[in-house]
Parts: C-alpha cells; sequence; structure tokens
C-alpha cells in the first residue's frame, strides 16, 4: 500500500518521540544509586566507626565534627569512599589533604586533621586484617603505616606514609562477608594512621580507608595526640537499619557460592550478638572472629565480584531503550494491518 502524507507525518511523529524519550529514560536510569562496595573493620576505618556511632548523633566530638563538616550521608553511604578511575595512579589522582575522603567532597568530614578520632589499639607484628565486603571484586590490597614523627593534627600528606606498603596482598580470601588477610605490622608508638588502597584488577576502580591506630598506652613523643574512644566497627544490624538511606545499591549482586572471580565461600554477615568489632585494648583484634548469621546485611544481597559497577545501569539502559522502540514498532504496524483490511 502506497504511503501517504498523513502515514508519513505519523511514522515522522513516532520517531521523534522515540528519539525524544531515549534521553529520558538514559536520565531516570542514570540516576539510580551507586553499586556499593566496603571498608576496613580491622582496624576499624573512620568511615566506619562514625557510622558504628550513628549518622545522625555520633558520639565522639570527631564524628560530630565530621558530620557537621560533611553531613551525615557519607556515613550512611560508608562503604563507597573510592576513585572510580583511579587506575593504579592513586597517588597522583589524591591531592595531600584529601587522602581519606579519596578527593571526594561528599565525604570531606573524614579529611580533618586531628588527634582524637575514634582509634583501634595495634602492637607491632603479625597482625589479621578484616575488610568488609560489600560488593567484593578481584584486586589488590596495599597498607600503609604513617612515618615515625607522624602529627594527626596537620593535613595527611602522601609523604607522612611510609613509601612502600607494610602488606600488600592480591585476591585474598574472602570469608563471611570479609577479606581476610595478614601482615606484619612495624614497630611504632603513640598515634598512627593505617591508610588503605583496594585496588580492583577488573576495572580502574580504587577503595581507600583511613584507620587510625595507638600503639602501646601512651602518646608518641612530639606527636599531637588527644584522649580519644575505642573504635568499634558497625554490627550487620546497624548496617542493616541505615540501608535505606544509603545512595550505594546492593541489590542487582548475585553472590551466593564461589564466583567466576575465584573468590570461595558464601559472603555471610556477621549477627547483631557477634559483631565485628576492630582491635580491643588488648590487641584482641589480631585473633580471628567467629562466623556469623547467614542473613545478609538488611536483607540485600551481598555481592560476588562481577563486571564494573556501571555494567548493570549501562545494560538496563539499553533494555528500556529496546523495549521502548519495540512497543512503539509494534503499535505502527498493528495500525497499518487494520487500515489495509479495511
Amino acid at each position: 500500500m502506497k504511503e501517504t502524507p498523513t502515514m508519513t507525518a505519523r511514522r515522522k511523529a513516532t520517531g521523534i518521540a522515540l528519539v525524544g524519550a531515549a534521553p529520558l529514560v538514559l536520565t531516570v536510569l542514570a540516576a539510580s544509586p551507586a553499586a556499593a562496595h566496603g571498608s576496613m573493620t580491622d582496624p576499624v576505618s573512620r568511615v566506619s566507626a562514625c557510622y558504628a556511632e550513628g549518622p545522625e548523633s555520633p558520639q565522639s566530638a570527631a564524628c560530630k565534627a565530621a558530620v557537621r563538616v560533611g553531613g551525615s550521608q557519607a556515613l550512611y553511604d560508608w562503604n563507597g569512599v573510592r576513585d572510580g578511575e583511579a587506575g593504579g595512579k592513586s597517588k597522583t589522582r589524591i591531592p595531600n589533604g584529601k587522602l581519606c575522603s579519596a578527593n571526594n567532597p561528599a565525604y570531606k568530614g573524614l579529611d580533618l586533621a586531628r588527634a582524637d578520632w575514634p582509634s583501634s589499639r595495634m602492637r607491632a607484628g603479625t597482625h589479621t586484617f578484616h575488610y568488609k565486603a560489600t560488593a567484593p571484586h578481584k584486586g589488590s590490597f596495599e597498607l600503609y603505616l604513617t612515618k615515625k614523627g607522624y602529627d594527626p593534627a596537620k593535613p595527611l600528606k602522601w609523604s607522612d606514609l611510609e613509601s612502600k606498603p607494610f602488606v600488600k596482598v592480591t585476591d585474598p580470601k574472602l570469608t563471611n562477608g570479609e577479606y581476610v588477610f595478614s601482615g606484619k605490622v612495624p614497630a611504632r608508638s603513640g598515634r598512627h594512621l593505617i591508610y588503605s588502597i583496594w585496588q580492583r584488577s577488573d576495572s580502574p576502580e580504587a577503595f581507600y580507608t583511613c584507620s587510625d591506630v595507638v600503639f602501646g598506652k601512651g602518646a608518641a613523643a612530639g606527636a599531637s595526640v588527644k584522649s580519644a574512644p575505642l573504635a568499634s566497627a558497625p554490627t550487620d544490624s546497624q548496617i542493616a537499619a541505615g540501608a535505606a538511606k544509603s545512595s550505594m545499591d546492593m541489590s542487582h549482586h548475585d553472590h551466593q557460592g564461589a564466583g567466576a572471580d575465584g573468590h570461595t565461600g558464601t559472603v555471610r554477615s556477621a549477627s547483631a550478638e557477634d559483631p565485628a568489632v576492630g582491635g580491643g585494648a588488648d590487641a584482641s583484634g589480631n585473633a580471628p572472629r567467629p562466623d556469623g548469621g547467614a542473613r545478609p546485611a538488611g536483607t540485600r544481597q551481598l555481592a560476588e565480584t562481577g563486571g564494573d559497577s556501571s555494567t548493570a545501569p549501562l545494560a538496563a539502559t539499553g533494555a528500556a531503550v529496546v523495549a521502548l522502540g519495540a512497543g512503539v514498532l509494534i503499535a505502527t504496524t498493528r495500525r497499518k494491518a487494520a487500515r489495509s483490511r479495511g
């Protein structure tokens, strides 16, 4: 059947509608939450310690100050201190003074130069480290310790850290929802900081933590150190309670069993009765913690590694656009068929 001017106008209108709708679909899907990843829990990271105190009403002076500067959302997003384009170039991408926030303004409260951040007890020698992984990925961990003479009352600079990591491990074992690995901690005295870089090997993305630690009973000579509370990692009940306010999304990941990335074991979480607490006053954090319950935090599945965090949004975007186009095409075809039968 020969196409009439009316049919041509309808076809053009359909094309315009499809093109116009596509950006709307892209906008809606791009606004979906980012995937969550994790943070150090032994020794406890700053963001984890402050989240455990309560994002809306933290107890310590340092965490209260962090919320005043950066707001409470950064604490609800405790597992998202990251640089999506790090690509192994963290030292050139993150400027001095912004190491703890990974140069992300959303986490600027973590960069406050204070000597009273909640801290974990630490001692020289072998220590077992725990890193809560809400979306595990293949990659390597590097842990750096501040140099002798470190002053926590000054902004943290790369030059404050030893030039080489005292721990470097690739694809550590995933145990009960945490990466667990050991390393030999150098001797120090007084207040120091352990800086971690978790660089993915399947993506340029990297994650960062600052863990405040105290060696021995007192302060190092010449260092500015104030009394500070003992840091505790958030329990799974606390994580679940704040999940609804987090902008991080774990729901599209699958974590059961050993994945293609080679991680073993089912990702599980500690129960509320058996919280994951970073090094105690007697350095008991060196000992492995008991297994927890099997229910994932916040009833959301913890993730076994997959593609980059952008993979799911991109796939959803493509599917939505295709579906929209298919719907318009089917409707147009049906109208043409009805007219030809008439």
